[in-house]
């Protein structure tokens, strides 16, 4: 019995020598070639706008010369980042970019949820097909189209003020008004992306067991405590992933959105990360290391916060995404 213990690690030695056999590796493949096929766009859209560009990070601690390339440039340190941190338009960005996400978190984030919980509760199925249908339609409008829509409605000589004049009451700023512009985008963009984005609650509302709503109609239940007791807490994991993706994208507050929208009034309380680098990179003596420096800051910030809150997640016993 020892000696077949101790050629037992022997055995397991032998057996980890052994070639891997990509033969069968190569078979399994093709077999599912279906699905890897339809795998491939995906991860050709990661390895070209995701990973490669990861080698231009080295502008961050660069002085980017068109003649010499990315290589060839010569290195800086951290001076591009002691020149950004001393940018008080830099950080007027990050408060900005912060104060966005965080009401975009606070209206936006929970609107998709009980959109997806009323669609689900309403039993007329062809009413419900045309309701989501009419929720879902403006997310495939471009900004640039929902931005127009706005600009012509809430202008000064848009059509809103227009009516208010003709009523009798005073014209309105709405988009040079520094108090609510933050208001206003957020409302734009639980407009347009809420129905798009409750499609992912009503698919996990499906995958909860019918049982568990007869048996609840059975005790006497109603539709209050239905969604309240099963719906809601059937889809929490679902809410509590995506608020975490959320959290991972909170220095990500709606560059086309605000960029199409905002003026020269409001950017002191608009102008978030993403513009602050357009504006540093074309409409001021292109500086590529000091734009790439920024955008590292913020790959590392949400880096950070996504990280946080999943380990937070785990914490109080939900599910994280690692």
């Amino acid at each position: 019995m020892s000696g077949q213990t101790a050629l037992a690690p022997k055995r397991q030695r032998s057996i980890d020598k052994q070639p891997y056999n990509w033969k069968k590796l190569g078979q399994r493949i093709w077999r599912s070639k279906h699905i890897y096929l339809m795998l491939l766009p995906g991860v050709l859209f990661f390895a070209i706008f995701r990973y490669i560009p990861i080698y231009g990070i080295q502008l961050a601690f660069k002085k980017y010369a068109f003649n010499m390339g990315i290589t060839g440039s010569p290195w800086v340190g951290l001076d591009n980042f002691r020149l950004l941190f001393l940018d008080g338009d830099f950080w007027q960005a990050v408060i900005n970019t912060l104060i966005i996400a965080y009401l975009q978190i606070l209206v936006f984030f929970p609107f998709p949820v009980v959109l997806a919980i009323l669609l689900n509760e309403i039993r007329v199925h062809k009413y419900k097909r045309t309701v989501q249908t009419i929720y879902t339609f403006p997310h495939f409008l471009s900004w640039v189209i929902v931005s127009g829509m706005v600009l012509n409605m809430l202008a000064s000589a848009g059509a809103i003020n227009n009516l208010l004049n003709v009523l009798g009451f005073e014209r309105v700023h709405f988009l040079t008004n520094k108090d609510t512009f933050r208001q206003l985008l957020v409302i734009v963009l639980t407009w347009k992306e809420s129905g798009w984005s409750c499609i992912l609650y009503l698919a996990a509302i499906t995958a909860i067991d019918p049982t568990l709503y007869e048996a609840a109609v059975i005790d006497g239940a109603n539709r209050w405590h239905k969604m309240r007791y099963i719906t809601l807490p059937g889809i929490s994991m679902i809410v509590v992933v995506t608020l975490i993706l959320r959290i991972g994208h909170i220095m990500d507050a709606g560059f086309e959105q605000i960029l199409n929208i905002y003026n020269p009034s409001v950017y002191a309380v608009a102008d978030i990360i993403d513009t602050y680098i357009y504006r540093i990179t074309f409409q001021r003596p292109a500086n590529f290391g000091l734009s790439t420096s920024v955008g590292l800051f913020k790959g590392i910030t949400n880096c950070v916060l996504l990280l946080s809150a999943n380990w937070l997640s785990q914490r109080i016993g939900q599910t994280g995404i690692l």
